[in-house]
């Protein structure tokens, strides 16, 4: 079966005989949610991208995808000092902090850096995409390289987005492992982050130079080159990714998987483990996922990605700090203590906070989709709040269905959950002066 794709190129790029035979563009309620989705990455979709958008709509969708991934303010601020010769003061320690940059003046050479990765990756993803894919399936050579960008962006920046209208579960792509492998790399290098990407390149050339050396390179002290933040978040990721794996085997083994075998089931298995964590693509049928394994994907969701990539949800460094805060309760300790590193107050504190509002957000749309949508199942709505606020982009199949102002809802909550509730705090909140005294401490019962 050949990818169906229009060439009407009306000027929203909207086809004018959509799936439904109706002509004109969206609603305006599904232009915003189609375009809230894909700069935010989530990959929430109310029509079918391949057959409803014209050529002209999907690269639009493309585009916004890109900008979102990267970041809106990395892209603006990176070509305003382009085209300006220079950046304010202001603006530099914000992109300090987006970056993590220690220093201000190498702001903008690691946001070179980020833009060098980010194409890098996608170019390469693209090709290994394009040779994996099967040219019968395509009317031309320019349709199966488009398909192959358009699925190499979007699996980077963890967008989620498809043109086929089944995702990765049409029958010609569902056992195309090798196409699965290369996605599954792909999203997750974007969802680890541009400062660990960047991280994990300098140990990787220090272990080259090291081994291309033949015992020459010997430095008087061993260099910590792997920083504490990429320790953290590869073990948080290798472990998550683990017990998704593991749960996915073997609660699907017999369900969703029946029709793989082999290494067929251990890639679906990896693939359904890592696409939650907001990749947002699918290789089974979702909806068809046993119980266990839907509450395995609500804590995969949840959880998310990584800091500063393009991934949303707590983030797994808030999820690490939370876990070993637990430990170090139990151990009786008054500090987080790992690596020989302490683990700073602040960074308790924002994590606890993330937490909380995290769940307040996705407490309070699941409440108000339920009243407009009262037709739909609780887990219906809880798996399609959860998606929204972790920009991942998986349904149970209830997107096109909801009510406008549900899907409005859901809107604000993807946007939500890809600026982070309390970064929207701290931008309301007027900041309080720093006061030279301290109050006496006292303690809160807590349990």
């Amino acid at each position: 079966m050949c990818v169906k794709f229009h060439t009407d190129y009306s000027f929203w790029g909207v086809s004018s005989d959509g799936p439904s035979g109706h002509s004109g563009g969206l609603s305006f309620v599904d232009a915003l949610f189609t375009s809230t989705s894909a700069v935010c990455v989530t990959g929430l979709i109310v029509v079918d991208t391949g057959s409803y958008f014209t050529d002209f709509g999907q690269l639009v969708i493309l585009l916004l995808i890109q900008i979102g991934g990267l970041g809106i303010l990395t892209f603006a601020s990176y070509f305003s000092y382009f085209f300006k010769g220079g950046s304010t003061y202001e603006n530099q320690l914000v992109l300090s902090d987006m970056t993590n940059s220690n220093k201000l003046g190498e702001v903008f050479s690691t946001i070179k850096s980020i833009l060098f990765i980010t194409f890098g990756i996608e170019m390469i993803s693209a090709l290994l995409i394009y040779s994996s894919l099967d040219s019968s399936l395509f009317p031309s050579e320019p349709r199966k390289l488009f398909f192959a960008v358009f699925h190499a962006v979007s699996a980077f920046c963890n967008a989620g987005f498809s043109t086929l209208p089944l995702g990765l579960y049409e029958p010609e792509y569902r056992f195309n492992y090798l196409l699965q492998v290369i996605l599954i790399l792909t999203f997750v290098m974007g969802g680890l982050g541009f400062p660990i990407v960047n991280n994990i390149i300098q140990f990787l050339t220090y272990k080259l130079k090291a081994l291309l050396s033949f015992g020459r390179f010997r430095p008087s002290h061993r260099p910590w080159v792997l920083n504490l933040n990429s320790r953290i978040t590869l073990i948080t990721t290798i472990s998550i990714s683990a017990v998704g794996f593991l749960a996915f085997y073997v609660l699907e083994y017999h369900n969703t998987m029946a029709e793989h075998q082999g290494i067929g089931k251990v890639v679906t298995a990896l693939f359904g483990a890592t696409t939650p964590r907001t990749a947002g693509f699918n290789t089974i049928d979702t909806a068809a996922m046993l119980f266990p394994t839907t509450m395995v994907v609500f804590l995969l969701m949840w959880i998310g990605a990584s800091p500063a990539s393009t991934g949303g949800g707590i983030k797994t460094s808030t999820f690490a700090i939370a876990t070993l805060n637990i430990l170090s309760l139990a151990k009786g300790k008054s500090k987080i203590e790992v690596y020989r590193r302490e683990i700073a107050d602040i960074s308790v504190r924002r994590a606890f906070a993330t937490i909380s509002l995290s769940l307040i957000v996705i407490g309070f749309g699941i409440v108000l989709i339920s009243v407009f949508d009262e037709d739909k199942s609780l887990i219906q709505i809880g798996f399609e709040t959860f998606s929204a606020f972790s920009t991942v982009g998986l349904s149970l199949g209830i997107t096109s269905s909801l009510s406008d102002m549900s899907k409005l809802i859901l809107t604000g909550i993807m946007f939500i959950g890809r600026v982070s509730m309390l970064s929207l705090l701290i931008a309301v909140f007027k900041k309080a002066r720093y006061k030279n005294y301290k109050y006496p401490t006292e303690e809160i019962v807590i349990n």
